[in-house]
Order: structure tokens, then sequence, then C-alpha cells
């Protein structure tokens, strides 16, 4: 394994994740204690990645009644089906753009993602990084009088409050207004390993019991803190590369490119489960 970032992150080398059952126990593991994994050179198509996805848990259906839909991957593009790239002023790729905020996948949703697999397919010819911090590594470096304040908090989330940030069109959505508020505590706890991080996301709003401005101001103190400059892994994409990341201990946002090229990525998330420590980030 190859070192990403000082603090978190691996490239795992020498693993097809066409075969990964193989190899589960140690990319688990792995996954467990570093939080972000990278692998190189898979071109995986949908099957094979659904296939690796579910040795993770659930896979993520983003409808109000999965069960009557199919489990397919996410194609994160500015190029629509038609052939032609989304207006750089429409509300679609204001949607998509609202992904360049630091945040976390999932949190406005009834249960939250454990692990978002993602894979490029076209990269354009600059630009279109993915930056990571580790919200375990920001939450143990927090002042002691910050951690006290935060650490019994419960965050509010809402999917249309990240992408008013960029555009109201975008926020008004029926994707994005489908989903209710939901509230989760501050801190998720890694059961497997013991580990505390800061859960937090661009979709959080507010604090439960503060006022508005108050809780608006300590999650931005928290995200300003967790993702100062030294602790940015950016990630440059290559055709091929999968990276896997720890919904419960990390941020991460997309970086812009040159809007008259493509960018596709293909992406599932996999639903936390209880092993996953999911019990202890529902309010009491």
């Amino acid at each position: 394994m190859r070192a990403l970032h000082k603090d978190f992150g691996v490239e795992i080398q020498g693993i097809d994740l066409h075969e990964a059952a193989l190899h589960f126990p140690q990319i688990r593991e792995a996954f467990e204690e570093h939080s972000l994994l990278l692998f190189r050179n898979q071109h995986l198509n949908e099957e094979s990645h659904l296939a690796f996805g579910r040795l993770f848990g659930t896979i993520e259906i983003r409808e109000r009644h999965p069960e009557n839909h199919e489990v397919r991957v996410s194609i994160v593009s500015n190029r629509r089906e038609d052939g032609y790239l989304e207006d750089e002023e429409g509300s679609r790729f204001m949607h998509q753009r609202a992904n360049q905020l630091w945040h976390t996948d999932s949190t406005f949703l009834p249960t939250p993602a454990l692990a978002n697999i993602l894979t490029a397919r076209v990269i354009p010819s600059s630009g279109g990084a993915t930056e990571f911090v580790s919200s375990r590594v920001a939450w143990r470096e927090l002042p002691e009088k910050v951690r006290e304040k935060t650490r019994n908090l419960i965050f509010l989330h809402r999917y249309a409050h990240s992408r008013k940030v960029v555009s109201e069109a975008a926020a008004n959505l029926d994707i994005v207004t489908m989903w209710p508020d939901t509230k989760w505590k501050a801190i998720w706890r890694n059961p497997v390993n013991g580990t505390e991080s800061l859960y937090l996301a661009s979709h959080a709003y507010g604090v439960a019991g503060m006022n508005e401005q108050e809780g608006k101001l300590l999650i931005n103190e928290l995200i300003e803190f967790s993702t100062d400059p030294h602790r940015i892994y950016s990630h440059q994409w290559l055709p091929g590369d999968v990276l896997v990341w720890d919904e419960r201990a990390t941020m991460h946002r997309g970086t812009s490119w040159p809007y008259d090229e493509e960018r596709t990525l293909a992406s599932i998330c996999i639903t936390a489960s209880k092993s996953d420590g999911l019990d202890h980030v529902f309010p009491n």
C-alpha cells in the first residue's frame, strides 16, 4: 500500500476489483483504518461496479419507494443523454456544481451512507479533481473547548440548503425537494476500531437548540477547520481509477474544470447499517 496523504488514504496495488470478493477482508480492513482507498486501472462496467459495492452492503437507491426501482450505477456527468453538454447556467448543472462544496454524501436521506465507490470514465484535459479531508483527524485535532461544545450536538440537514448556496433553481429541483430534513449527531463512532469522526456536510443548515446564526457560525467554523489546506488530499483522476471512501470519516468536494469538456464519473453509495455504527448517530 502507498500512502495518499500523511493523515489518511492509501493506494492498494495488485488487486483486480473484478475479483474483489477474494480480497475483501483485506479491503474492508484498509477501509476501516485509512478511510480512503484508491485502485488504479480497473475499468469497471456496471455489473462489476455493483458487485463490488454489494460486498460493503446494500446499495443506495435515491427514490421515495426504492423497492419499485432497479439498482443502477449513477452517472455523474455534464454530458446529457442526448449527447450535448449541459448548459452551464442550467439548474441541473448547478445541481452538480453544488458538489464543489465540502460535503458528505446522503446526510439528507432517512438512512445515510457508509461509503461511496466512484470511478472515472471520461476525464477533461485539466481540473476536475476530487478533494478529500479526514473528519476523523479533524475531530481529534480540534481545540478541546470546541470538542466539548460540539460532542453532544445534533446537526440539522437539508438537501436544498447546499443547492441554494449555488442556485435557487437547483434548490427547487424535484430530486432535491423530495427529501425532508434530517437530524444526525455530530460525532460518528466507528464500531470496529473505536475512532470518532466529525459528521458534517454542506447540507447541514443548523444545530438543534441553537439560534440560526449561532448554529451557522459553528458549522462554518468546523468545516473551515476540517478543510484547512494542509489536511486536503486532491485526487487527479485517470480513466479507470476507483476511489472508495468512508462517509463516516471524510468530507469531499469536486473541483472545477473547463465546462466545454466532458467529465463523466460513475458512482454508487452503500447504505450504512447497524454494524457500521448507524445507531450511534441517530438522535435519542
